[in-house]
C-alpha cells in the first residue's frame, strides 16, 4: 500500500490541537498566577472533551480522526482499517503530540516559572494516579479506553450492515460533537483514578517533551509510571475490539 501522507498530516494537526487544547488546561488549572489556577477537575474534563471536538472537526474528513494509537489499533483489530494503515495514524498523532506539548510550553513559559511544584508541572503533560498501585492503574486505563473504543465501534456501525466502517472519513461522519461527549463522560465517572490518559501519544508524546525541554524548575518524569498509560490503553482498544467483533458484529449480525 503507497504511503498517505495525507493522514499524516491530518493526524498531526488534529491530535496537535488536541494536546495543545487539552495540556493547555490542565496547564491554566495547576500552574501559579494563571487567572484560571484551581478552577478544578470539570473545567478539565469539559476542555478535553472540546479538544476532541476540535480535533476530530479538523482531522475527520480527511483520516477519520483517530487522534489515539489506542483507536487506529482497535480499528486495526476490527478491520475498520488495514494494518498497512496504522504506520500512518501513529507518525502524525506522535508527532501532533510533540508539537502540542511544545506549543504548552512556550505558552505557558512563565507560569512554569512561577510554579515551584514539580509535580504540577508534570501533570500538565502526563498523567499520573493519585494512588499508585500499578496493576489497578493499568486496569483502569484498560476499562477507560474498553469504553471510548468500544461506544466508537457503535458510533461507527450504526446505519451500517457487515460490520464497522471507520476509515478516513469515519469519524466526521459521526460528527465531532457525540466523539466529544464520550470523553467527557469517560473523564466524569473514570477519569479520577489515573487521569485518564486512554492515548499512549497523548500521554507518551508530552512525557518525552518534559523530559527533553528546559522546563523551569522541572522535575525527573516519572519513567517507572510511563508504560501503564501506553501499554493499558493499547490492550483497552485490543479488547474492546475483539469483544466488539465477537458480541456485536458476528454475535448479532450487524
Amino acid at each position: 500500500m503507497e504511503f498517505d501522507s495525507h493522514i499524516v498530516i491530518a493526524e498531526i494537526f488534529g491530535t496537535g490541537l488536541l494536546v495543545l487544547l487539552g495540556d493547555g488546561v490542565v496547564a491554566g488549572v495547576l500552574l501559579a498566577k494563571s487567572k484560571s489556577q484551581n478552577a478544578g477537575w470539570i473545567v478539565i474534563t469539559a476542555a478535553w472533551a472540546f479538544a476532541v471536538f476540535v480535533g476530530v472537526v479538523v482531522a475527520g474528513p480527511i483520516s477519520g480522526a483517530h487522534l489515539n494509537p489506542a483507536v487506529t489499533i482497535g480499528l486495526a483489530v476490527s478491520g475498520g482499517i488495514t494494518w498497512g494503515q496504522v504506520p500512518e495514524y501513529l507518525i502524525g498523532e506522535f508527532i501532533g503530540a510533540f508539537i502540542g506539548a511544545i506549543l504548552v510550553t512556550v505558552h505557558y513559559w512563565d507560569h512554569f516559572k512561577a510554579t515551584e511544584d514539580q509535580g504540577l508541572k508534570l501533570a500538565v503533560y502526563s498523567t499520573g494516579p493519585n494512588i499508585r498501585n500499578y496493576g489497578l492503574n493499568f486496569v483502569s486505563e484498560v476499562i477507560g479506553t474498553f469504553v471510548l473504543v468500544f461506544v466508537v465501534l457503535a458510533f461507527a456501525t450504526n446505519g451500517t450492515e457487515g460490520g464497522v466502517a471507520m476509515g478516513p472519513g469515519g469519524l466526521a461522519a459521526l460528527g465531532a460533537l457525540p466523539v466529544a461527549l464520550l470523553v467527557f463522560s469517560i473523564g466524569l465517572s473514570l477519569g479520577g483514578t489515573t487521569g485518564y490518559a486512554i492515548n499512549p501519544a497523548r500521554d507518551l508524546g508530552p512525557r518525552i517533551i518534559h523530559a527533553i525541554l528546559p522546563v523551569p524548575g522541572k522535575g525527573d518524569s516519572d519513567w517507572g509510571y510511563a508504560w501503564v498509560p501506553v501499554v493499558g490503553p493499547i490492550v483497552g482498544g485490543i479488547l474492546a475490539a475483539v469483544i466488539f467483533n465477537v458480541v456485536w458484529v458476528n454475535g448479532m449480525g450487524m
